[in-house]
């Protein structure tokens, strides 16, 4: 199939995507109890799992890759309402990253077939690109560019556990509502449509 023009719905939906990345990053300004262990707790993960079976491959990849980038030129948008250029340094800045990624291979996966396992897969793939961007460049920054103690590679990933799963439990869930949506008005986008 060829490429699809992006419609003035996808732009729609692709921008309501953005204005969730940006809600779901500072969830707990709304919900202040929502942290662990001190560390607050966000929801971009899951809303960029969700753009990606949503929203397809190519429209959930793009409409991330926005938020990041409108973060990245001051936009108040990250996580704590941060926002510039200088949240590259920061050790969780590798978890942006991942977002825009893992919401491409999340869509890519539940392109190849319709149906809920499917669907869960996809989430979960894009859980493990999640990660495994975010862990590595956490503990990059803890080891080359952050003032303090090294972490061995163990503790990056133990510390970050109970973030995992809660994500993990967050994919499944998103993976069934994607399915549930399958008959509904957001799959008429033909940006829907693997490439």
């Amino acid at each position: 199939m060829g490429k699809s023009r992006m419609t003035a719905y996808d732009i729609t939906l692709g921008a309501l995507f953005v204005a969730l990345m940006a809600v779901g990053a500072n969830i707990t300004a709304f919900l202040p109890f929502l942290q662990v262990l001190g560390v607050p707790l966000t929801l971009q993960t899951f809303i960029a799992v969700l753009a990606g079976l949503i929203l397809g491959s190519r429209l959930g990849f793009f409409s991330i890759l926005v938020y990041a980038v409108l973060g990245l030129i001051g936009a108040p948008i990250f996580a704590g309402f941060g926002g510039g250029l200088s949240t590259v340094f920061s050790p969780t800045f590798g978890f942006i990253i991942s977002y825009f990624i893992l919401a491409y291979f999340a869509g890519k996966v539940a392109e190849t077939n319709r149906r809920l396992p499917v669907y869960i897969a996809g989430a979960l793939v894009g859980i493990a690109v999640n990660y495994l961007i975010g862990v590595n460049w956490f503990y990059g920054a803890m080891n080359f560019w952050v003032e303090g103690d090294p972490v061995s590679y163990v503790v990056s990933w133990t510390s970050m556990v109970p973030f995992l799963i809660k994500d993990i439990v967050l994919a499944v869930f998103g993976g069934l509502f994607a399915y549930r949506m399958e008959k509904s008005f957001l799959y008429k986008t033909p940006l829907r449509q693997s490439a």
